[in-house]
């Protein structure tokens, strides 16, 4: 048995490359160890079989932008239960149309964005890139939210007109939004700057109770569909390349 070295000493001596190119290789998930994929260029070997993938290349992977379907009960930001658990590869939704080869390190350093009720569902953002960061930050008032909010009770008169303007909220009168009925039980919101709760009490002064709310958009980008429907609830997907909020 020969002595350990560390895996991108042996990648480079197999490619007859530089280790900086060899921990490239590894990094980016082309290496694989006895058939097992390895992410650490220190990781260990000895006798095992090292291979590198036919399709390898060493261009730089970008950081993961994740789309998730928080289910109602989950935390979006900060909390006991935080959806951010949910992000794991055996939750990946079989349908993502992205293409995104998944990395031990799209799940490391995953910082949660947009906050969202609790009890509330729908989209969620959790990102390791500093662009969409500053997108949903900076400019997140800017930015365009769709949600389906489910009520009942008594629509008070000229209710549907000082939903879309006229309401208050925190001590703050509300910019206009766009609000319409799906059906006989669900409203449609397109609204900008969504304080925590502001649904619910929009509703409330209005004459209607809550009782589900789900996001379906944020800006340009959806939860997404595929052949067997809508991405359903605890999956999750990645943001395409070129895809902007």
């Amino acid at each position: 048995m020969s002595d350990p070295v560390r895996l991108a000493h042996r990648v480079a001596e197999l490619l007859g490359c530089s280790r900086a190119d060899a921990e490239q290789y590894i990094r980016n998930g082309w290496v694989s160890v006895d058939g097992q994929v390895v992410e650490a260029p220190q990781h260990r070997v000895t006798d095992e079989r090292v291979e590198l993938d036919p399709d390898a290349t060493l261009e730089a992977v970008e950081p993961a932008t994740i789309l998730l379907h928080k289910p109602s009960g989950w935390d979006a930001i900060s909390g006991a239960k935080p959806a951010s658990g949910l992000v794991t590869p055996e939750n990946r939704w079989a349908d993502d149309p992205s293409g995104i080869r998944p990395l031990q390190r799209h799940f490391h350093r995953l910082t949660p964005l947009v906050s969202m009720d609790a009890e509330a569902s729908g989209l969620m953002v959790l990102t390791q890139d500093g662009r969409v960061w500053r997108r949903l930050t900076e400019d997140g008032d800017e930015i365009e939210h769709e949600y389906i909010v489910e009520v009942d009770g008594e629509l008070a008169p000229y209710g549907m007109h000082k939903l879309g303007q006229g309401l208050s909220y925190n001590g703050r009168v509300l910019p206009a939004c766009k609000v319409s009925w799906q059906n006989e039980t669900r409203l449609r919101f397109a609204i900008k700057g969504v304080q925590g709760g502001q649904l619910r009490e929009m509703c409330r002064q209005v004459g209607l109770r809550v009782v589900s709310i789900r996001r379906l958009r944020i800006g340009k980008i959806s939860l997404g569909k595929g052949p067997d429907g809508a991405m359903p609830p605890g999956a999750w997907r990645y943001l395409p390349a070129g895809e902007r909020f």
